[in-house]
């Protein structure tokens, strides 16, 4: 009697074979995961060299804001003393009212139609840091100490006011808005922002 073969039992060559497509789906495996943990090492190398600026460029940001808020802080003192003192008894005549154009709503030259180094070029030279326009309040005012001594030039504050009323009829000149612009240079780029505050006479007191 002949012994019965059993074919359902694989043989050497396909043991081999079964091997080797296990072998192959691991070295797949493989290579998913160090793709992964490149990716995530790529990511992170990414994240730890980009963190630093974008620090650096929040905190130029808020020293920008800081330089307006001096700005304001330092035009309201002179504006208060100018009413104090009698020199003014309302805003007309001390709106900025050139370059042409600087208070007029769809005018080239309109104050909110400009970003902030296109504005203060306008009513100026900013690399001088001269304006020819009397009625400018402060232009590029430095006002943090240096350590050498003196005033930091990389930190100022320019401030003007505008008529808000003008272009569309009759001004009122007992309110007005108190444009600030702050301002951190570092080598040639210049870090800005802008505050509009609209001041106001209550019955004839100062502002």
């Amino acid at each position: 009697m002949k012994n019965k073969i059993n074919t359902d039992t694989p043989s050497i060559k396909d043991m081999k074979n079964h091997v080797s497509r296990e072998k192959g789906m691991g070295l797949v495996i493989v290579i998913l995961v160090m793709v992964f943990l490149s990716t995530i090492g790529l990511a992170l190398v990414a994240t730890t060299a980009t963190g630093p600026a974008v620090a650096a460029n929040v905190r130029t940001q808020q020293e920008a804001f800081n330089a307006a808020e001096a700005g304001f802080d330092a035009a309201w003192i002179n504006i208060q003393g100018y009413f104090s003192g009698g020199g003014w008894t309302s805003f007309e005549n001390h709106y900025l009212k050139d370059p042409t154009g600087i208070d007029l709503p769809g005018d080239s030259n309109y104050f909110r139609s400009l970003t902030d180094e296109e504005l203060l070029n306008t009513v100026g030279d900013f690399d001088a840091g001269t304006t020819g326009y009397d009625n400018v309040i402060f232009y590029k005012q430095t006002y943090i100490p240096a350590k050498g001594g003196g005033l930091d030039p990389k930190y100022t504050y320019s401030a003007f006011l505008i008529d808000d009323e003008w272009g569309a009829g009759t001004s009122d000149h007992n309110d007005v808005i108190l444009v600030c612009i702050g301002v951190v240079q570092k080598g040639g780029r210049l870090t800005t922002t802008r505050l509009e505050i609209e001041l106001a006479i209550d019955l004839g007191s100062s502002p």
